[in-house]
């Protein structure tokens, strides 16, 4: 395991979620990117895809920056055995059985649509789609956990 500067008491307060699609350039990367968003340091988030493509999708990326999240950063990853076991959830996102099952970890399969080669509309509707599910997840997660407003701002 990498050293952090954080106590192991500390590391072990915070939950982390991992994200898992196939390409690991749409679903994934939103889930991660609002979670990360909205977590504010409570929750950490990865994302990774079974077999992962060589850039996330220019219309996700597009359509996430225009909601203020920098999404510069992002680069596809395989998904790791590791990478789920340090998780305390795993999020599926259309892997299906490509994805490694790890005993401990709670598995939850959100079934939203891709977007990637999608049009601005549909890829801004799977946004919101996963904006509601990232939000409900974290306060399940965090109770304590206050939600700044939803990035899609009044329709949310």
């Amino acid at each position: 395991m990498a050293a952090t500067s954080q106590s192991n008491d500390d590391a072990a307060a915070v939950p982390q979620v991992v994200f898992a699609c196939v390409r690991n350039g749409g679903r994934s990367v939103i889930g991660r990117v609002l979670t990360e968003h909205y977590a504010g340091g409570r929750v950490r988030a990865e994302s990774a895809g079974t077999q992962p493509g060589e850039h996330i999708h220019a219309e996700v990326a597009e359509a996430l920056q225009s909601l203020g999240l920098d999404t510069s950063q992002e680069r596809p990853k395989v998904l790791t055995r590791e990478t789920v076991a340090a998780s305390d959830l795993a999020i599926t996102l259309g892997c299906g059985e490509e994805c490694p099952y790890v005993p401990g970890v709670r598995y939850v399969d959100w079934p939203v649509a891709d977007p990637g080669g999608q049009d601005a509309e549909t890829v801004r509707a799977i946004i919101a789609d996963l904006d509601g599910r990232v939000r409900t997840m974290l306060g399940e997660l965090v109770p304590d956990l206050e939600l700044p407003p939803s990035v899609l701002g009044e329709r949310a």
